[in-house]
């Protein structure tokens, strides 16, 4: 079954957002550890410029593998 863009952007949108409160609270504890110290806005801020990027990243490179899988060019396990 193919998988549509709209499903790819929801799939990769789902995924980051889970790990957005986890990146934020990650930052928190890991930063002062490295002499880093930002502020809770400061944190949110850096973790939407991030997040952002893996969104993207995340449906880019679904839409790739979707290609590649369409067009027949690798096989994929477990599928025909």
């Amino acid at each position: 079954m193919k998988q549509t863009r709209a499903m790819s952007l929801i799939e990769a949108i789902t995924n980051v957002s889970v790990g957005f409160g986890l990146a934020i609270t990650t930052q928190m504890l890991v930063f002062p550890l490295f002499g880093l110290h930002a502020s809770f806005a400061d944190n949110l801020a850096l973790g939407s410029i991030f997040t952002g990027t893996s969104i993207a990243r995340s449906y880019l490179l679904r839409r790739l593998f979707e290609a590649i899988r369409v067009r027949g060019l690798t096989p994929v396990p477990g599928s025909r």
